[in-house]
């Protein structure tokens, strides 16, 4: 530590609901990469023993990301992030796609990675339709069925929003993309490790997760992608990943999240059910202690630690700041769009009006939060909505 530097706040004195942003990392997993970095520093590719026991490490790894997602391990691509793992999907089929099929459809409340690659895909004349959606934030199967047609290549639904945590009806979904001929991808960053996820289940043909979202480290992602789906190369190079993502594995990222990946699967049921009661005993206390608090999709089925609520004639970046001074750690949306001046895209599809897009914040559990934080939000937010208000 540099002496006279500025210390970082203690963890133990801050409450930090900001879990959809990124999770703090396992103890678990800190321990295996830090492992990793020491003794297994081979470059995959080499033939020799120092290579030989990277790769092994790759393929335990490849295994565990793969159970957790109902999946077998030569399917799962490992790449830097979920963005990137959305790039190749949403391109590499495109690409690959015959040409009567140039059409990309998405969902208007997509993360940013799969909205923005999508209008970079339409500034090359490729044909790029967004599905609207219901008051909860859902793609129904009319909008699907009205929007589908025989030029369409792919079709990209979220699994779980990361805004409002709204769960899309994937299986029913990807069920009608399939009868129309084309392929489906979902983004699942911000469900894997929340709820069970089965890609069979799914029955998708690509999903993309990152294992910064459920404990794992920045900087490391994967796709998985069904056997014999067409996909043209987006980063060329070597012949790592089978010759479907080019660079030198990081060997250390993907062992952590390897082992987040053993960690999530293991707890999932019990970490939901308590992440679950938690996030039900804050919305519960804030609609009660907070006059003029509605729950964003409140009614729909959302994964169990996300809540987005709007707070009558208050501005959310005010209240996020007024949060902060008081050592509680939330967000206005996907940490993506901050810094931004526009208002959250997924609250708009969904038709709220611009005061009610303006005043939501959300709040993201984790396997961290614990009965006491949540009390103390519940102490602390209604004297700083008032606050707020008393000063409009």
């Amino acid at each position: 530590m540099i002496e006279g530097a500025p210390q970082p706040a203690r963890m133990t004195t801050r409450i930090y609901l900001d879990h959809n942003a990124t999770t703090p990392p396992a103890p678990a997993v800190v321990d295996a990469m830090s492992r990793a970095l020491r003794e297994e520093f081979g470059n995959a590719s080499s033939i020799h023993a120092f290579g030989q026991r990277a790769k092994a490490a790759i393929d335990d790894a490849r295994t565990d990301v793969a159970r957790l997602i109902g999946a077998e391990p030569a399917d799962v691509v490992f790449t830097a992030s979920g963005t990137e793992s959305d790039n190749i999907a949403l391109r590499g089929v495109l690409d690959a796609a015959h040409p009567s099929r140039t059409r990309l459809l998405v969902s208007a409340v997509e993360h940013e990675a799969v909205l923005n690659t999508a209008k970079a895909i339409g500034r090359r004349g490729l044909p790029v339709t967004i599905l609207p959606v219901d008051a909860d934030g859902l793609v129904t199967s009319s909008a699907l069925e009205a929007a589908l047609g025989h030029d369409v290549a792919l079709v990209s639904i979220i699994t779980a929003n990361n805004e409002t945590g709204v769960i899309q009806p994937v299986p029913a979904l990807a069920t009608i993309v399939r009868r129309s001929g084309a392929l489906c991808h979902t983004d699942a960053v911000q469900a894997v490790g929340k709820i069970a996820i089965d890609v069979v289940a799914l029955g998708v043909d690509l999903l993309s997760l990152a294992a910064h979202k459920f404990g794992g480290p920045k900087g490391v992602g994967a796709l998985w992608i069904r056997r014999g789906t067409p996909l043209a190369g987006v980063i060329t190079g070597g012949r790592q990943e089978r010759n479907r993502r080019a660079g030198t594995e990081n060997v250390p990222a993907i062992v952590g999240m390897g082992v987040a990946a053993r960690l999530a699967l293991t707890g999932l049921a019990a970490d939901a059910a308590r992440i679950g009661g938690l996030r039900d005993r804050l919305e519960a206390g804030i609609i009660a202690k907070v006059p003029g608090a509605r729950v964003n999709a409140g009614s729909a089925a959302r994964v169990p630690n996300t809540t987005n609520i709007a707070f009558d004639r208050v501005e959310a970046e005010s209240l996020l700041i007024a949060l902060d001074l008081e050592g509680i750690a939330v967000s206005t949306g996907s940490a993506c769009s901050s810094g931004t001046l526009e208002p959250s895209h997924v609250l708009r599809a969904m038709g709220f009006p611009h005061g009610r897009v303006q005043s939501s914040i959300r709040f993201s559990l984790g396997t961290t939060t614990t009965p006491d934080e949540i009390d103390r939000v519940l102490t602390v937010l209604p004297a700083v909505v008032q606050r707020l208000r008393a000063v409009r």
